[in-house]
C-alpha cells in the first residue's frame, strides 16, 4: 500500500497552472512582446502589457505550451473536485465544480482569435460560476478567513477591471488594455490562490494506494485489505470527530501532520549573542534596506518617460511580498531560501538590460525579501532573539546609510547601476551566496519553540499595529534612507552670515546620530513617552517652513533619534501579534504614504493630485501620526515588559557600534572635497556656462547617468552649470544626491535651489567661482506645478560679480502660470545691473508670447542667439557680459534634453563702455579670437559617446 497525503493534490494543481500561466508568458513576452501587446486599435508604446488571451492563444511556441501545462492541470483539477466532495459530501458543490472546470477549458483553448464570442461565452460563465463555487468552498471549509479575502478581492478587481475594458473598447483611450491586462492576470492568479487555500483542508485526509491480487486501487480510501489482516483506519478530523471504520483485527490510528515550520529542537542552534548571528543578520538586513530603496527607484524611470501613469507603477506592489505567505508550501520555502531568493533576484536584476523585465524581476526579489522579513519576525518566540534580530535590522540600515554616504549618495548594488556605473552587483552578489548559506543554519533559533507564552493581540490592535509599522517605514524611508535628506530640507542657499549645513561634513553627523539611535534603542522598550514626545516635538519644526537652516537640521537629526528609538516598540508588538496580516496591511500602508508623498509634486500627472498639491507637510504628519497610534497600541500589548540580553550580546552591540562608527568616519573623509575649484582659462577671463535638463539622474535604458554627465561636462570645460530635474531626495528616487555627487567629480561648488519639503522638481548650479550668495524663488504657479528659481551671485575673475539665474518654467498646459512666471523672472533680473546669464527651462517659442518678457527692456536680458529658430524649453540669456561663443550638444542616450552651452568673457566696467551694444550683436564667425575660447573639436561631425554638436552642426562664434 502507499500512503500520499491529500495536500499534495492543491499542491500540484497550485504548481501546474501557475507554471502554465507564467511559462506562457514569459515566453511570449520574450519572442513576441510588439505582437501581443497589439490589440485592434493601438501598439506599443501605446500598449506595453499583454491581455491573458494574446499571451496563451495567439503565438507559438507559447500557445503549445500553455496548452501542455494547462492540460496537465487537468488530473488534479478532479481530484480536487472529489476531494472537496470528499470532505463536505456537497454534490451540488461537485456539479458547479465540474461545469466551471469545463467552462474553463472552453476559454482556454478556444482562445478570442479563434472564437471571440465563444471565448467570452466560456469566460463568462466561468465567471459567473466562481461566485457559488468560492462561496460553497467557503462556507464548508475550517480556514475561512484567507479564502474570503481572496474571494472579496477576486470579485473586487472586476470593477475596475471592466472599468479599464470599457475605456478601451467604447473609449478608445491609449493604455487602457494594457491596465486591463494587469486587472486580468490578477484574477488569473487569484483563481489559482484560491485553490491552493485547499492545502489546508486537504491535509486531513490521506489518498491510499493498494493492490488484491494483480490490480486494484482505492483512491482516498480508509481501509486496507490483504489476504491475512485488515486494519481499521480512523482519520482525525480538524474537529476532532472520529470517522471508525470497522474490520475484524487491529486498529490504527493516523494523526495527519500539520504545516508547520518549528523546530521542536532547541540544542545545537546558534544563540542570538552570537558573532555569527549578529554579522550574518546585519548583512542580511542591508540587503533588505537595499532592495526595499532600489524597487520605487527603478519605478521611478517609468512614469518619468510616459510622463504619467504607465502601469508599471503596479510593481509597487512587491512591498506587499508577506501576503505570500499564505499560499501553502511557501513559508518553509522561504524560510530555508527566502534570503538567498530575494537577494540573487533583487540585486541580480542588474543584469537584465530590458527596464520593464528588470523592474518586474526587481518587484518579485523584494516581495520575496519583505516576506522573509516578516516570517522570521512572526515566528520568533523568544524575546531576546527578537532583540538581536531587530538591533541587527537597525544597524542594516545604519550601515546602508553609511555605505551611500561613501558612494556620494548612491548604492552600488541598486538594479540601477552596473559594471559600466562603478556597481558592486557582482560582489554583493558573491557576499549574498556566502550569507545565504549560513542563514538557515543560523536563523534556524528564530524558528525554535520557546517557554515564553507571547500575548493576545486582538484585531483591533492588530490593525492599528499594522498602520504603525507602515508608517514607520514610510518616515523612514522618506527622511532618512540617505544622509543628506534632512540637509536638503533645511538648506536656503549660500549665505556669507547665517548659512545652513553643507552636504559634507555634516552628512556624517546624520550617520553618527543614527548610530547611536540604534545602539540605544532597547532603553526606550516600553518606555515610549520620552521619544514620542521628542518626535512631536521635531515633527513640528520640519513641519513648520518659517524654522530653516541649522534650527531646522538639529531639529531632524531629533526626529531620526526619535523615530529609531520607536522601532523596537512598533516591531516587537508586530511581532508579538504572530500575524502576516500585519506584516501585509502595514506595507501597504507604507504603500499609500509613499504614493502619497510623490502626488504632492506629481498632482498635475496623477489622479485626484489636486488633493495633496504642495501638502508635503500633510504627509509629514499623517506619518507620524501613524507611528505614534502604533506606539500606543504597541504598548497594550504587555509583551516583552522588559528584555534582558547576556553581557556577551552587549559586548557585540558594542564592537558592531565602534566598527560602524569607524566606517562613518572613514567615509566621510572619503568624500572630502578634493581641492579648491578653479576655473578652465582664466587668462581669458572666460566664463563657460551650460543648462541642461537631466531627468534626475536616469537614462534612457533605467541606468544611473551621473558618471557620463560629468564626462560630458567636463569634457565641455563648463565652469558654471545650470541643471533642471534634479530633487532627487525622495522617496520615488531613491533619495539620492545628484548635486554633491556631480560636485564632488567635477570639483565644483554647488547650491541644491530649493528643497525636497518645497514641493519642485528641483535646479542645481555648480560652479567653478564661490558663490557669495544665493536666493531661492518659488515663481507664481496658481495652478501649474511649481517653477524653482536659483539667484547666484558669483566672485569671478578680478573679483568681480556676477549674477547667474537658473530657472525651471512651468509646463505647456498651464498658460497664466508661465505668463506670471515671465513677469516674476523679468522683475528678477531687471533688479541687478550686474553682468548676469540666465540659464533655463522656458517653454515658449524664440520672439513670441512670454518670450518678450524674459527678453526685454524690464529685464535687460538678450537672447544668446536670436536667429535659433528650433528652440522650445532650453535657453540662455544674458547682459552686460561679452558672448563669445554658443553650442548645442545632443544628449546621446543620457536623458530627452540637449546640452546647450555659451562662452561669456567677463569684461569691467571701462571694458563694457568700450564695447557698448556691440556685445549683443549675433554676427557669426566660424572661428573663435583664441584658443582658449574654442569649443573642444571632439564633438565635431560624428561626435563622441553619443555627444555630436547638432542642430547647426557646429559652434557658433561671434565678433
Amino acid at each position: 500500500m502507499v500512503q500520499v497525503n491529500g495536500k499534495i493534490i492543491p499542491l500540484t494543481h497550485t504548481i501546474c497552472a501557475s507554471a502554465a500561466f507564467i511559462a506562457a508568458f514569459v515566453t511570449g513576452y520574450t519572442l513576441h512582446f510588439h505582437k501581443i501587446v497589439e490589440n485592434a486599435h493601438y501598439g506599443y508604446p501605446d500598449e506595453w502589457f499583454p491581455s491573458v488571451s494574446a499571451t496563451i492563444g495567439d503565438r507559438y511556441p507559447e500557445r503549445s505550451i500553455f496548452q501542455i501545462l494547462i492540460a496537465l492541470t487537468a488530473f488534479p483539477r478532479f481530484l480536487l473536485l472529489l476531494g472537496h466532495y470528499y470532505i463536505n459530501r456537497s454534490v451540488v458543490t461537485l456539479l458547479v465544480g465540474v461545469v466551471r472546470t469545463v467552462s474553463c477549458g472552453g476559454w482556454v483553448y478556444i482562445t478570442s482569435t479563434d472564437d471571440h464570442d465563444t471565448h467570452d461565452i466560456f469566460m463568462i460563465v466561468y465567471i459567473v460560476l466562481t461566485l457559488p463555487w468560492d462561496i460553497l468552498i467557503t462556507k464548508l471549509s475550517k480556514f475561512r478567513r484567507a479564502k474570503v479575502i481572496m474571494t472579496v478581492t477576486f470579485f473586487g478587481t472586476l470593477v475596475p477591471m471592466l472599468h479599464q475594458y470599457y475605456l478601451h473598447q467604447v473609449k478608445i483611450v491609449a493604455g487602457a488594455y494594457s491596465r486591463y491586462a494587469y486587472y486580468e492576470w490578477s484574477l488569473i492568479f487569484l483563481d489559482i490562490g484560491f485553490d491552493a487555500l485547499s492545502y489546508h483542508d486537504f491535509m486531513n485526509i490521506n489518498i491510499d494506494l493498494s493492490l488484491t491480487g494483480l490490480v486494484g486501487a482505492s483512491l482516498f480510501s480508509t481501509q486496507t485489505r490483504d489476504s491475512k489482516t485488515s486494519e481499521k483506519i480512523t482519520v482525525k478530523l480538524e474537529d476532532e470527530e472520529k470517522i471508525p471504520i470497522p474490520a475484524p483485527e487491529k486498529t490504527k490510528t493516523i494523526v495527519p501532520k500539520t504545516n508547520q515550520v518549528e523546530n521542536d529542537s532547541t540544542g545545537n542552534l546558534v544563540s542570538y549573542d552570537s558573532f555569527l548571528y549578529i554579522i550574518v543578520n546585519t548583512f542580511n538586513a542591508f540587503i533588505f534596506w537595499s532592495n526595499l530603496t532600489a524597487l520605487v527607484c527603478s519605478i521611478w524611470h517609468f512614469p518619468l518617460w510616459y510622463m504619467g501613469i504607465s502601469g508599471y507603477e503596479a510593481a509597487i506592489l512587491g512591498y506587499t511580498g508577506p501576503i505570500i505567505l499564505y499560499l501553502p508550501f511557501v513559508p518553509l520555502i522561504i524560510r530555508k531560501h527566502g534570503f538567498m531568493l530575494g537577494g540573487l533576484i533583487g540585486v541580480g536584476s542588474y543584469a537584465i538590460r530590458r527596464p520593464e523585465t528588470r523592474l518586474i524581476t526587481v518587484s518579485i526579489g523584494t516581495a520575496i525579501t519583505m516576506a522573509n522579513f516578516a516570517l522570521n519576525l512572526i515566528k520568533i518566540s523568544d524575546y531576546q532573539n527578537l532583540a538581536s534580530y531587530i538591533l541587527t535590522w537597525t544597524f542594516g540600515l545604519v550601515i546602508s546609510v553609511t555605505i551611500k554616504m561613501g558612494f556620494y549618495s548612491n548604492n552600488p548594488i541598486w538594479p540601477i547601476f552596473h559594471d559600466e556605473d562603478q556597481g558592486w552587483n557582482k560582489e554583493a552578489i558573491l557576499l549574498i551566496l556566502i550569507s545565504s548559506m549560513m542563514t538557515p543554519y543560523v536563523n534556524e533559533t528564530n524558528f525554535s519553540k520557546s517557554t515564553i507564552v507571547k500575548p493576545k493581540v486582538c484585531f483591533i490592535t492588530k490593525f492599528f499595529l499594522a498602520i504603525g509599522f507602515g508608517s514607520l517605514m514610510f518616515s523612514i524611508h522618506q527622511m532618512f534612507v540617505d544622509s543628506s535628506t534632512i540637509i536638503y530640507w533645511s538648506w536656503e542657499g549660500w549665505n556669507q552670515d547665517t548659512q545652513g549645513p553643507l552636504q559634507w561634513p555634516w552628512s556624517g553627523l546624520t550617520c553618527a546620530v543614527m548610530l547611536v539611535a540604534c545602539a540605544t534603542s532597547f532603553v526606550f522598550v516600553r518606555k515610549t513617552i520620552f521619544p514620542s514626545l521628542l518626535l512631536i516635538g521635531s515633527t513640528v519644526v520640519l513641519y513648520t517652513a518659517e524654522i530653516k537652516e541649522w534650527p531646522k537640521f538639529i531639529g531632524g537629526l531629533i526626529y531620526v533619534m526619535s523615530v529609531v528609538w520607536l522601532i523596537p516598540n512598533i516591531v516587537v508588538a508586530a511581532s508579538d501579534a504572530q500575524s502576516v496580516a500585519v506584516f501585509a496591511f502595514g506595507f501597504l500602508i507604507y504603500v499609500i504614504l509613499v504614493l502619497a508623498h510623490v502626488w504632492t509634486v506629481a498632482y498635475a500627472f496623477v489622479p485626484f493630485g489636486w488633493l495633496l498639491r504642495e501638502r508635503l507637510h500633510v504627509v509629514l504628519a499623517i506619518g507620524i501620526i501613524g507611528i505614534l497610534l502604533g506606539t500606543f497600541f504597541a504598548s497594550r500589548t504587555n509583551g516583552a515588559l522588559s528584555i534582558t540580553t547576556s553581557k556577551k550580546f552587549k559586548l557585540l552591540v558594542v564592537l558592531l557600534t565602534l566598527t560602524t562608527g569607524v566606517s562613518i568616519g572613514g567615509f566621510t573623509y572619503k568624500v572630502r572635497p578634493t581641492g579648491v575649484p578653479e576655473p578652465y582659462h582664466p587668462d581669458s577671463k572666460l566664463i563657460t556656462a551650460g543648462i541642461w535638463t537631466i531627468h534626475f539622474g536616469l537614462d534612457n535604458d533605467m541606468w544611473a547617468s551621473e558618471d557620463r554627465m560629468s564626462e560630458l561636462l567636463s569634457d565641455m570645460e563648463l565652469d558654471v552649470v545650470g541643471l533642471l530635474e534634479t530633487d532627487t531626495q525622495r522617496i520615488t528616487m531613491g533619495n539620492r544626491d545628484l548635486t554633491n555627487k556631480l560636485a564632488h567629480d567635477l570639483n565644483m561648488y554647488a547650491d541644491f535651489g530649493p528643497g525636497p519639503n518645497k514641493n519642485t522638481w528641483g535646479c542645481v548650479l555648480l560652479s567653478k567661482f564661490p558663490i557669495i550668495n544665493s536666493t531661492h524663488y518659488l515663481l507664481p504657479s496658481p495652478v501649474g506645478e511649481l517653477a524653482p528659481a536659483i539667484h547666484a551671485v558669483l566672485k569671478t575673475y578680478d573679483d568681480i560679480l556676477v549674477d547667474v539665474f537658473v530657472f525651471h518654467s512651468g509646463q505647456e498646459e498651464d498658460e497664466e502660470d508661465r505668463r506670471l512666471q515671465s513677469e516674476g523672472m523679468a522683475e528678477l533680473m531687471g533688479s541687478t545691473d550686474r553682468p548676469t546669464i540666465l540659464l533655463s527651462y522656458l517653454v515658449t517659442d524664440p520672439l513670441v508670447d512670454n518670450y518678450n518678457n524674459y527678453v526685454s527692456e524690464t529685464s535687460g536680458m538678450h537672447d544668446i542667439d536670436p536667429t535659433d529658430d528650433d528652440r522650445w524649453c532650453e535657453y540662455i540669456l544674458y547682459k552686460n557680459i561679452r558672448r563669445t561663443g554658443y553650442a548645442r550638444v545632443s544628449r546621446g542616450s543620457i536623458t530627452d534634453t540637449e546640452l546647450q552651452v555659451g562662452k561669456f568673457q567677463v569684461l569691467n566696467e571701462k571694458e563694457l563702455e568700450e564695447q557698448g551694444d556691440s556685445i549683443y550683436t549675433h554676427e557669426h564667425t566660424t572661428e573663435s579670437q583664441s584658443e582658449d575660447m574654442e569649443f573642444p573639436e571632439m564633438f565635431l561631425g560624428e561626435g563622441e559617446r553619443g555627444h555630436r554638436y547638432h542642430v547647426f552642426d557646429e559652434p557658433y562664434y561671434y565678433n
